[in-house]
């Protein structure tokens, strides 16, 4: 006798539970197979006349999972911490066919800045992490000064570590608050290529200034009015031996050495890219600071940050510090506007690929 048996219709195929000449069950795993095809530990073939298990199945889905993942990874990365990276702040982007896509440039005034808290929280940041710089510095200079050899004092070596130094910590722990500007020369930068408003440079140049000035008093109280002037206050001017336009040239190049290394270290095109730039940025940027110092210090002390000549200036108070002072505020305010036009114009304008 023959047996109807009922039918069961997945993906397009008709399978019977029971075969037509037997009313004996068929195995469980066939019937499981029959139900949901996908669920065979064995390779299946469909009428497309592909072979594939299903756990190639899975390791396709994750391989494409996981390369998606990636590459919302890259398009969110530079905007993931805005607050930590207030310098570059381009994110990659695909969606428009472009490499990267700009944010909007800062506006030149911002009114609104001057009722939040954050903005003053970053000009008081920049003042003391001035204070901090001059004081180190300063006391560094006029410990080697009064060393009676050589042999007895760091040298020009220890002077740059203390100035690299200084700005490798002072920018690693601001850099989350101001940004870590901590010299003129570099605000003026940022603000050339957009980075911030015109009212929270200005600020911060003044709150440089006013924190240079401070910190260069206080080691002239520990070191008395007469030792600082002999060891010349730690003023910037040019050397015996080098011209004007010697002491003009240094500046702008180590000035544009700075600050084009600002710009590269804190670009938040590679920080998308690269997860650890942001955390590694002061240390460039410091060592920048260092090797520029242990080039120009004997031609002009090494300025390449007007609030630190400015202050060390004031406090000293004599011809030698202002016969020269104009070299260290057209100096460094030209070598960062060129290190911004170099890096805005040119290395931006190459395209990275992300794939």
């Amino acid at each position: 006798m023959t047996i109807s048996a009922p039918s069961i219709v997945t993906s397009n195929h008709q399978y019977s539970v029971w075969t037509h000449h037997s009313s004996s069950l068929l195995p469980l795993t066939q019937l499981i197979l029959i139900i949901n095809p996908h669920l065979h530990p064995y390779p299946l073939t469909h009428s497309t006349g592909t072979t594939q298990t299903v756990t190639e199945r899975r390791k396709e889905a994750k391989t494409k999972q996981d390369m998606e993942g990636k590459e919302q990874d890259v398009s969110l990365g530079a905007n993931k911490f805005p607050e930590r990276q207030p310098i570059g702040t381009a994110a990659q982007s695909q969606d428009d066919g472009k490499d990267y896509q700009e944010p909007p440039p800062a506006p030149l005034f911002e009114p609104s800045e001057l009722t939040s808290w954050s903005f003053y929280r970053a000009g008081i940041a920049e003042f003391v992490a001035t204070f901090l710089f001059l004081y180190i510095t300063i006391l560094t200079v006029m410990g080697v000064n009064r060393s009676p050899s050589k042999c007895q004092s760091v040298g020009i070596q220890g002077i740059a570590w203390a100035f690299g130094g200084m700005i490798f910590a002072l920018v690693y722990c601001t850099a989350g608050i101001s940004g870590g500007h901590i010299n003129p020369a570099v605000t003026f930068g940022l603000f050339l290529a957009r980075k911030l408003s015109l009212t929270r440079a200005l600020f911060y140049m003044v709150m440089q200034v006013l924190g240079a000035i401070c910190g260069a008093g206080v080691v002239k109280g520990f070191e008395g009015k007469t030792r600082y002037g002999l060891y010349k206050g730690g003023a910037n001017f040019v050397a015996p031996g080098y011209t004007k336009g010697d002491g003009l040239g240094a500046e702008i190049v180590g000035t544009f050495i700075l600050v084009y290394t600002v710009f590269s270290a804190t670009d938040a095109k590679r920080s998308a890219r690269d997860s650890h730039v942001p955390i590694l940025a002061p240390l460039p940027i410091g060592f920048a600071v260092f090797l520029v110092h242990l080039a120009t210090i004997p031609i002009t002390g090494t300025g390449i940050n007007p609030a630190r000549s400015l202050g060390a200036s004031i406090i000293f108070n004599k011809d030698l510090g202002w016969d020269d002072h104009w070299i260290f505020w057209v100096g460094p305010f030209i070598g960062a506007a060129l290190a911004a036009l170099y890096h805005q114009v040119v290395i931006r304008a190459i395209p990275f690929k992300s794939k």
